[in-house]
């Protein structure tokens, strides 16, 4: 294909990835007003009532500061269900259009790599959902006796939207890992020796990441990364073995990949020419 041919292609599969998301986020934005609002809500609405606005006069009330609020808040919301809800889509579009120029086994790889990707993402959003509840307790219970809890539906909904998408991001980290191992970078001795930094760096990141800062919240997060990233050591660990029973089947399992081979500078004999009969 030709650069333009090339350009073309991108620009119709952006433009299908745009429209997925924009039909999914239509959905999201009839939904919010059907479930998906009540859904958000929900963890704030479980707080004990000296931690919510109103306390027993209102269930679980939400502040607008602004006439504009609510429908920025709606779109806010739309707009990432949307993303969330189109994803196989879009992924499929980014899939089809890098796959002609991948080899065989690596189309099958990014594959794995689109669907695997997104249970991780979809897995963090829900373990961030369910912990919602007591990063917020421990965070509003911080305030102390005699101070009224008056949270906007701006930031409230914000700070839900923010934790679910820094537990999902940080869920596809150790996929990373995988990759790379995959394509030669890392091999699992290297990734073994590290182990101690990576946990460590990865108790480190939680704490930064999470947007509630309460230990509840980080160890929820860095606990299961934990889990993750030494399923993605174990998984290098098969893949070396074997690529080095692979190496060994064909008689160089030593050679490092820089090694030239070796050449026999002796010229070769030839062959004796063909006696052509010129009589006749």
């Amino acid at each position: 294909m030709t650069l333009v041919a090339h350009l073309t292609e991108l620009r119709n599969r952006i433009a299908k990835a745009l429209l997925a998301v924009l039909l999914a986020g239509g959905v999201a934005f009839w939904w919010y007003q059907h479930g998906l609002g009540t859904f958000i809500r929900a963890p704030y609405c479980d707080l004990p009532p000296d931690l919510r606005y109103g306390g027993d006069t209102q269930a679980c009330g939400l502040l607008v500061t602004d006439p504009f609020s609510g429908v920025f808040i709606r779109l806010k919301v739309a707009a990432l269900v949307g993303v969330v809800l189109s994803a196989p889509v879009w992924l499929y579009q980014l899939w089809a259009f890098i796959t002609p120029g991948l080899k065989r086994h690596e189309r099958r790889y990014a594959i794995g790599f689109v669907a695997v990707s997104t249970l991780l993402f979809a897995a963090g959003a829900v373990l961030a959902y369910l912990f919602l509840g007591a990063g917020l307790r421990a965070l509003l219970g911080l305030a102390g006796n005699g101070v009224v809890v008056a949270l906007t539906a701006q930031d409230y909904i914000g700070f839900v939207l923010s934790v679910l998408i820094a537990f999902g991001v940080s869920f596809e980290l150790p996929l990373v890992l995988v990759a790379l191992n995959l394509v030669g970078v890392l091999s699992h001795a290297v990734l073994a020796k590290g182990r101690r930094w990576i946990f460590f760096l990865t108790i480190v990141f939680a704490a930064v990441v999470t947007p509630t800062q309460d230990p509840f919240t980080m160890l929820a997060m860095a606990l299961p990364m934990i889990v993750l990233f030494e399923g993605a050591i174990q998984f290098a660990r098969v893949v070396d073995k074997r690529r080095a029973r692979r190496q060994a089947a064909a008689g160089f399992p030593d050679v490092p990949d820089d090694q030239p081979s070796p050449l026999d500078p002796r010229p070769s004999a030839l062959d004796e020419p063909d006696r052509v009969d010129h009589r006749g």
